[in-house]
């Protein structure tokens, strides 16, 4: 059985990318699921995949259902029922997938090796390869991630004001106090 190596680039930044490998005979529908997880995005909006050229435009569409806001030259691909292995056409076989038509989420896929050789300890598809920090779905996505909450409880970061403390200052009056305790030691002299 063949496996297939496609690395999923995010169209904005071709230095963030996950490299997947997925089995031929498995459908749009999981590699659609595996890049979802691989960019750690949700599962709630519409997707599309099409085949693509060498310059990036855009073909056939593989879509989840038929979607009335967007015009197809020709009748869409179901994604549950197209398998991979039969929309390959070449070695370095393209592909564009669009999630989310509000935020128009937009990467580019590119099958990059094939193997005779199946790993039986990976549970296919799955993700080979990580490489840059992706995008944020709903935001900002700091670098510690989800463990910024431990750090901002640890260290107490909440209680600052615009991120200065009150460390190493004086009350006011205690300036005053210890002036006066120096000129009154000058004066004893």
């Amino acid at each position: 059985m063949a496996i297939l190596k496609f690395r999923v680039y995010f169209e904005e930044d071709d230095t963030v990318y996950r490299d997947i490998v997925i089995r031929h005979s498995q459908s749009f529908f999981e590699l659609h699921r595996a890049i979802l997880s691989a960019y750690e995005f949700d599962n709630i909006h519409q997707a599309c995949f099409y085949r693509s050229n060498d310059s990036w435009q855009r073909g056939r569409a593989i879509s989840l259902e038929k979607y009335p806001e967007v015009e197809y030259k020709v009748e869409p691909l179901n994604m549950t029922e197209t398998t991979i292995g039969s929309e390959i056409r070449d070695t370095e076989q393209k592909f564009i997938y669009q999630y989310d038509f509000n935020k128009n989420w937009t990467f580019q896929i590119q099958l990059i090796s094939v193997s005779k050789e199946e790993n039986p300890k990976t549970d296919y598809p799955s993700v080979s390869r990580k490489e840059g920090i992706g995008p944020s779905q709903y935001g900002i996505k700091s670098i510690l991630g989800d463990r910024f909450a431990d750090v901002e409880e640890k260290y107490d970061l909440s209680s600052l004001d615009d991120g200065f403390s009150d460390e190493g200052e004086e009350e006011e009056g205690a300036d005053d106090e210890t002036a006066e305790d120096n000129n009154e030691a000058d004066e004893a002299f």
